[in-house]
């Protein structure tokens, strides 16, 4: 199975679909009626559908196996066609969609199996996605127009008696996401300098990271949160309760996250996974941040 221990979790929503279509008018009565012999169709076939979503980790090597919150699954007669409709809910960091499908399969397979009796010419037709939501494909990030700045806060880089890997990981984040304006720097653990930095950032997101523990030379917290308008406490929580799922002592990061003059500025991590962490846990969210600072009209 793929890693999908760096995301984050959501509402995911899936709509599946699956036709089965008959030969004959006399078989679609004969569902109305409940008068099939292997009994109610639409019953069976839904207790059925519902045990299909559940068990489609254990068929589906790929899939895998997460809390499912809510299944419905609905029928429409057109004619001699019945429609199947699964929707399929769960919080989680992967998507339902297969599980839906599999549902949706489950519930025909068992229509065709107690019609079969009654009706030679019973058929499924068009099992297929209708519908997604959550997760990125549902949460396009608006990157158009927007600039960032990555500062590197380290004595050591900064000398260059150690090669920066966290800033460079932050720089692959932003580029995943479309950015194409990313301006990079290394400076030492100077307060002055990252001042500097803040007050004459021009950039949309001005990134720092380094410097947020609780070292006596960790001061980049200390100066960015002096100078920021409006802290964004959502989410420097974020980031925290994301990396502490992960690696406890980052109960002790001091990320900061806020508003200047229209623009974003964040302090995070200087460690390669706690950079990392720190982007995966609010991107692309945060990009939301722009539209709503330009009146709902940032595209």
């Amino acid at each position: 199975m793929i890693d999908i221990t760096h995301k984050s979790t959501t509402l995911r929503t899936a709509t599946a679909q699956a036709v089965v279509k008959v030969s004959k008018q006399e078989t679609i009565d004969l569902i109305k009626a409940n008068q099939i012999p292997k009994g109610n169709v639409f019953e069976m076939a839904k207790a059925a559908g519902f045990l299909g979503v559940k068990k489609t980790p254990d068929l589906l090597p790929d899939c895998h196996p997460l809390p499912i919150e809510f299944t419905g699954i609905e029928y429409k007669i057109d004619g001699l066609e019945i429609q199947i409709l699964m929707t399929v809910k769960t919080i989680y960091k992967t998507g339902v969609e297969v599980e839906a499908m599999h549902g949706a399969s489950v519930v025909a397979l068992t229509m065709y199996d107690m019609l079969k009796p009654v009706d030679k010419g019973v058929e499924i037709h068009y099992i297929k996605l209708l519908e997604k939501k959550g997760g990125k494909s549902s949460n396009r990030p608006r990157t158009k127009g927007l600039t960032a700045k990555i500062v590197v806060c380290s004595d050591t880089i900064s000398k260059g008696e150690k090669e920066d890997r966290a800033g460079k990981a932050i720089k692959a984040r932003l580029e995943g996401f479309g950015m194409e304006q990313i301006d990079y720097t290394i400076i030492p653990d100077e307060p002055d300098q990252i001042e500097k930095l803040v007050l004459q950032n021009e950039a949309s997101l001005l990134i720092f990271s380094g410097g947020t523990g609780v070292g006596p030379r960790d001061k980049t917290p200390d100066t960015v949160e002096s100078l920021l308008e409006t802290r964004l406490l959502g989410v420097e929580e974020t980031m925290r309760r994301y990396g502490q799922d992960r690696m406890p002592f980052a109960m002790l990061s001091r990320s900061v996250a806020g508003v200047r003059e229209g623009n974003i500025v964040l302090a995070v991590p200087g460690s390669t996974a706690g950079a990392s962490e720190a982007m995966d846990a609010i991107l692309p969210g945060l990009f939301h941040v722009f539209h709503v600072l330009k009146g709902g009209r940032h595209d």
